[in-house]
């Protein structure tokens, strides 16, 4: 019976709770069959070991929960080794709706085809109105409610424009009104050799955002409203990776964060602490996260960066990103 036997004796367990959020093998007893054990084996992050037990997420599927006394094997792996296969095929405004479910903001409205987002004021990603197709209202009128719609959360009036994408007369019209343009860029990349980028680090992965990754994400602080809409946000997606290098006194030394989304996986939230940098830290928290976006069936990968990050452009360069197009936020005058 493995139950009463203590992990240092079971001489098959090379791992142990100081392994979460590493890959790992484990063989486990799953119930029993004519009088014998039966076991089962699964590969994937280790993403919890407490007082309940170890809980693997394997590639596809549940999480995989059970007791440490019916853990019989279990051994650090390497990544997944993912395949040179194309970026999938998609336009522009196809993009953008999948960076918008990547990136949910707190609170969303309708406007016909548009979307109003809002999240206390964190990131104009997740506080603009997403403006692709029709509004259903005469431009000036849609514009006058996306100002409203704003002004009634205390928030400034941020239009996402893309074009092709946004309503035929849209940038006249906000140029007409004298919305200050501001632009981002969206680039893509194969996820197979991103993954093979590097030198190994001891990158961890996890499903939530503790304390001190966020941080070192730097992105908040002092405002509960703002530090909770930017825990709601970070946690929204269809399946979210959190990574980070942990330093020696267990504080993160670089982090990043994923969300795989079909066949895209997007990249953000890539920091790295000042007195890390230049380790190549970034480069490996990049290929971690897209090795596991390509154990979930990912085959390309996105991100977008302001278009003058000088040097976030030259590392997602070097990594094989190339711009698949812009578009602008355009913060609209008060009235």
């Amino acid at each position: 019976m493995v139950g009463p036997v203590p992990l240092e004796a079971r001489p098959e367990v090379r791992i142990d709770p100081s392994d979460v959020g590493r890959r790992v093998s484990v063989r486990r007893v799953d119930g029993v069959a004519d009088g014998r054990p039966v076991f089962r084996d699964v590969i994937g992050v280790l993403t919890s070991w407490d007082g309940s037990g170890l809980t693997v997420e394997p590639r596809t599927g549940a999480p995989v929960h059970f007791a440490a006394g019916l853990l019989v094997a279990g051994k650090p792996v390497p990544a997944f080794p993912a395949r040179r296969l194309a970026a999938p095929a998609a336009t522009p405004v196809e993009l953008q709706r999948t960076a918008a479910r990547g990136w949910p903001a707190v609170e969303q409205e309708p406007l016909g085809e548009w979307t109003l987002r809002a999240s206390a004021g964190f990131t104009r990603r997740a506080n603009s109105v997403q403006a692709l197709g029709d509004p259903g209202l005469p431009l000036d009128e849609a514009l006058d409610r996306v100002r409203d719609w704003y002004a009634a959360r205390a928030l400034p009036a941020y239009v996402e424009v893309l074009s092709p994408g946004a309503p035929p007369g849209l940038a006249a019209e906000l140029d007409r009104l004298g919305a200050a343009l501001a632009p981002t860029l969206v680039r893509t990349a194969p996820l197979g050799g991103l993954a093979r980028a590097g030198r190994p680090a001891d990158v961890r992965l996890a499903r939530t955002a503790g304390p001190e990754w966020l941080a070192l994400y730097r992105r908040v602080g002092g405002d509960p409203a703002l530090e909770a809409a930017a825990a709601a946000v970070v946690h929204g997606g269809p399946s979210v990776w959190f990574a980070r290098v942990p330093g020696p006194d267990g504080a993160p030394l670089a982090i990043g964060r994923l969300v795989v989304d079909g066949a895209w996986a997007c990249f953000g939230a890539v920091e790295v602490a000042p007195a890390a940098r230049r380790r190549g830290l970034a480069t490996a928290v990049m290929a971690a996260l897209a090795a596991r976006a390509a154990e979930e069936g990912a085959t390309g990968g996105y991100l977008q960066v302001e278009a003058d990050n000088g040097g976030a452009i030259a590392l997602y360069d070097r990594l094989g990103f190339t711009t698949s197009h812009t578009y602008h936020y355009a913060r609209l005058p008060q009235r």
